[in-house]
């Protein structure tokens, strides 16, 4: 089983990551920064359970996505060595765009919350564009309601 292979139909979704020193600063603790790059990992994993790689979709529909906002709550912090948990729920599905809600969490105790804002983009002229047909309706049916 690979991970977040075990809950790819069930939502939220959580993709496992381990705090390594490359991600911490002196005092061992992660650096604000690094917390984007395990947001999207689950994000990628997200999709990449779901049949979408990321390079599925540049290659075979010339799509993109890119990060058009985020809001980021700290709540704790992680520290070397953690074992730590990052959700993704999606909240919205729009042609063009998606709402996703992520939470990182050590041990059930909650460190982050996020609202990422994520534009769908031609892979070729970085402008908006539509969502797959199939992509589209897939993930419109797995849209949650804010909680």
């Amino acid at each position: 089983m690979t991970p977040g292979s075990r809950n790819a139909g069930s939502l939220p979704f959580s993709w496992p990551t381990r705090v390594y020193w490359e991600d911490t600063d002196a005092g061992g603790v992660v650096y604000h920064a690094q917390y984007l790059a395990f947001l999207e990992r689950a994000r990628t994993e997200w999709l990449r359970a779901r049949g979408y790689g990321q390079e599925l979709l540049r290659v075979e529909h010339g799509l993109v996505f890119a990060v058009r906002a985020m809001r980021i709550e700290f709540r704790a912090p992680a520290r070397l060595d953690d074992a730590l948990d990052v959700s993704v729920a999606l909240r919205q599905c729009r042609h063009a765009s998606l709402v996703v809600a992520q939470e990182i969490r050590c041990g059930g105790r909650l460190l982050l919350d996020a609202e990422v804002k994520v534009a769908a983009l031609d892979a070729a002229g970085f402008r908006p564009r539509g969502l797959p047909e199939t992509l589209y309706q897939e993930l419109k049916s797995l849209e949650q309601g804010a909680q």
